[in-house]
């Protein structure tokens, strides 16, 4: 009798399979939700997706995520009220919350579910981007609750993150961080060479679906501000949000023009920036956006850098990120790799949630 007791209490409880719910179905959740049904296809073990979300419902996922995806998509605006996912089933300890928002609503949940034992996989930057408050909280529940996947906040899934924290942990002390961090400027100055002009340039990258659908968005330097943010605090320098000195390349007439207006008035960004090519140029320098921090703070701009600068390598969307550390000292650790589109951020996403859902198999 006490052989088997002591087989029935040696036997351990069997893990409750993680479920997954996406918030977001815009443009990058539509592509995590693509690739998520490829893999599948292709026979890669997925954690069930029970539900898709966005502001205006949260429906079931099924057998049919395109089907789930289009019914969210269509579905009315709400007026007011708690968002769907908060008035939904909860999430339980080992599920995984995909965060394919740009939402402050969400990201102010992030600390909430970790603690819970909830794992966040997230795109969206203002979780550890945005207030240092809720950055340094959502440290503080990572250390000890879920696991929070972040690499589709910087580089679109490069593996920046994942080597900027293995450096730390090695005992190396970060002194300095630059980098090109939003492909659609790299890929707007890396062909504004003057023979046609900016604002056309920036019809075609909004074609081509490297910016937002309002341009302002990415010229203003805020999604710069807020990777250089994610990196800064990565590497144990808390630096709150209005320390960053931002440049926007938006005139104030532009910043003002109403949304329906902003295509005729790209114009308004034409002379300033060819005259500021053409001063580079003849120096034999080219112009990148730029974010850096190091001991004497942190910026976002434009910068005239020479043709064998490190961040002047590359191509087309490529981020490029420069890391100067004691152990890269001489001469920088360059990590490079493309860093927009919605395939390249969904990618990103379903790693990090291959990623956990394999250390719970484990």
């Amino acid at each position: 009798m006490s052989a088997v007791v002591s087989l029935r209490q040696g036997r351990r409880k069997q893990p409750v399979p993680a479920r997954l719910a996406l918030l977001g179905t815009g443009t990058v959740g539509s592509a995590f939700v693509a690739r998520y049904a490829r893999l599948a296809a292709q026979g890669v073990a997925l954690p069930e997706v029970a539900w898709l979300c966005n502001s205006r419902t949260q429906v079931s996922g099924g057998d049919d995520l395109h089907a789930a995806l289009a019914q969210a998509r269509g579905a009315a605006r709400r007026l007011g009220g708690f968002p769907p996912w908060a008035e939904g089933e909860s999430p339980r300890p080992g599920d995984i919350i995909v965060d394919a928002t740009a939402s402050e609503t969400v990201a102010d949940w992030h600390p909430e579910w970790l603690a819970r034992g909830v794992h966040v996989v997230t795109a969206n930057k203002l979780g550890t981007g945005g207030d240092l408050g809720r950055a340094l909280a959502i440290g503080d529940a990572r250390a000890t609750g879920g696991r929070y996947g972040d690499s589709a906040t910087v580089g679109a899934g490069l593996p920046l993150l994942r080597s900027l924290r293995a450096l730390i942990d090695g005992g190396d002390r970060i002194h300095a961080i630059e980098g090109v961090l939003s492909g659609s400027l790299a890929w707007l100055f890396g062909r504004h060479d003057g023979s046609v002009p900016f604002s056309a340039l920036v019809r075609q990258a909004r074609a081509a679906g490297f910016t937002e659908p309002d341009p302002r968005v990415d010229l203003s330097g805020e999604d710069v501000r807020r990777k250089l943010l994610i990196l800064a605090r990565a590497s144990g320098i808390a630096v709150p949000a209005h320390e960053v000195e931002v440049e926007s390349l938006v005139p104030e007439a532009l910043a003002r023009t109403d949304d329906a207006a902003v295509d005729a008035a790209l114009e308004s960004l034409d002379a300033d920036l060819e005259a500021r090519r053409a001063h580079a140029a003849a120096q034999g320098l080219r112009l990148c956006f730029v974010g850096r921090f190091d001991v004497h703070g942190a910026r976002v701009g434009l910068r005239a850098l020479p043709a064998d600068h490190p961040l002047c390598a590359g191509s087309g969307t490529d981020n490029r990120v420069a890391i100067h550390s004691d152990r890269y000292s001489d001469q920088p650790l360059v990590i490079q790799g493309p860093g927009a589109g919605a395939d390249v951020t969904a990618a990103a996403l379903l790693d990090d949630v291959l990623g956990i859902a394999s250390a719970q198999v484990d």
